[in-house]
């Protein structure tokens, strides 16, 4: 079971590397279709799959896999804000709420660190 969930865990994470990479390569093999107007959510779905694989590597907890999501997210999602190339008139708000629950996922993984 371990191993199956270690390889489960490593493909995730290396399709979701790939999507933020080269995410029109990877629309284009896996769906037959260009992502150009799409490639910012590619982006995040790719966020979501490192995420997928952080919280399923063996030893990790759903906690690490979120924080993960949280920290990546927030700093796309700026990115795309900053740049100005992508955005819509929820992008701001979205980065603000990512921001609040990525600190308090962050608050929550140091309070289980420490020892009782």
């Amino acid at each position: 079971m371990r191993k199956v969930l270690t390889f489960a865990a490593v493909f995730e994470a290396a399709t979701g590397l790939a999507l933020l990479i080269v995410p029109l390569l990877v629309g284009r093999l896996l769906l037959g279709a260009e992502l150009t107007d799409a490639i910012p959510v590619a982006r995040v779905a790719g966020i979501a799959l490192i995420a997928l694989g952080v919280c399923c590597w063996p030893g990790s907890t759903a906690l690490c896999g979120m924080l993960t999501y949280g920290v990546l997210a927030t700093l796309y999602l700026a990115y795309l804000g900053v740049n100005g190339e992508w955005g819509g008139p929820l992008l701001w708000p979205a980065v603000v709420l990512h921001a609040i629950l990525t600190i308090l996922l962050a608050r929550a993984w140091f309070q289980s660190r420490k020892p009782d």
